[in-house]
């Protein structure tokens, strides 16, 4: 069995202020004995092209990295970091970077489907602006199970997943910040398709909803088990999703 925990967390302006409330849940979250803990999309910063260059930070040495790092060493855990805006030279990436209980980071991964979206009458998104794909899939070991991840937008697209699956993994893991716009018509729908795709555990975690930021992220994180039900999920408000993953459970739906 291996608990895991998504935590939606309320994302303001102030990047000291968000790692300090990241790391209020994530001990929150060990404390209850999670061991693989999830952070949201742009979970030390707010979301926007606006916003990319102002808050990236190089990977390893920049401050949000080595928060995870010592948060993962701290509470024994298996980190996914959500994702932030790193700074590579004179190019932005949306990153996740993620943490082993030592301290070591067992692997990185770089937004490949950027969101370049307009409905008309909803809304207008074109991260391609200012950021740079990564060109990776990206999956870790953690205990028993191999996880994949990918970030947001990515999991609008079947095909990455699949590869992952191929390549062993068990559960899906994909910090995204949906709107108001694309939560209320895809969140659920896609998180349940690539549970169902491929017979995987696939969680969804979101920022928390807030209805005064410049963009409105959905909330309502959710896990999906590999029959494509949904096992359990939150409301809009800050908080944490809690799933326990089994790969007997695994291997039976599987089979059936």
């Amino acid at each position: 069995m291996l608990k895991f925990a998504g935590i939606q967390l309320k994302v303001s302006s102030d990047k000291e202020t968000n790692l300090r409330r990241a790391g209020e849940k994530i001990a929150e979250a060990a404390a209850k004995g999670a061991k693989l803990i999830s952070l949201p999309e742009c979970f030390n910063s707010p979301y926007g092209a606006q916003y990319f260059a102002d808050y990236a930070e190089p990977i390893p040495e920049g401050p949000t990295t080595v928060f995870l790092k010592e948060q993962a060493m701290k509470h024994g855990i298996y980190l996914i970091g959500g994702s932030h805006p790193e700074r590579d030279g004179d190019k932005l990436y949306n990153t996740c970077v993620i943490f082993g209980p030592d301290g070591s980071a067992i692997a990185k991964h770089r937004k490949v489907h950027l969101a370049d979206v307009n409905i008309p009458g909803g809304i207008l998104l074109q991260e391609s602006s200012a950021l740079t794909p990564g060109d990776t899939f990206t999956i870790f070991q953690c205990g028993e199970f191999k996880v994949g991840v990918g970030v947001c937008y990515d999991i609008r697209f079947p095909e990455p997943a699949h590869l992952m699956k191929m390549r062993g993994a068990d559960v899906l893991i994909y910090p995204g910040a949906f709107n108001m716009t694309t939560g209320p018509l895809y969140f659920d729908l896609l998180t349940r398709a690539r549970a169902t795709d491929n017979q995987a555990y696939c969680a969804s975690v979101s920022p928390a909803r807030d209805v005064n930021a410049s963009y409105v992220a959905w909330g309502c994180t959710l896990v999906a088990g590999p029959s494509g039900m949904i096992m359990d999920q939150i409301g809009p408000e800050e908080g944490i999703v809690y799933t326990e993953f089994s790969m007997e459970e695994l291997r039976k739906d599987v089979s059936e």
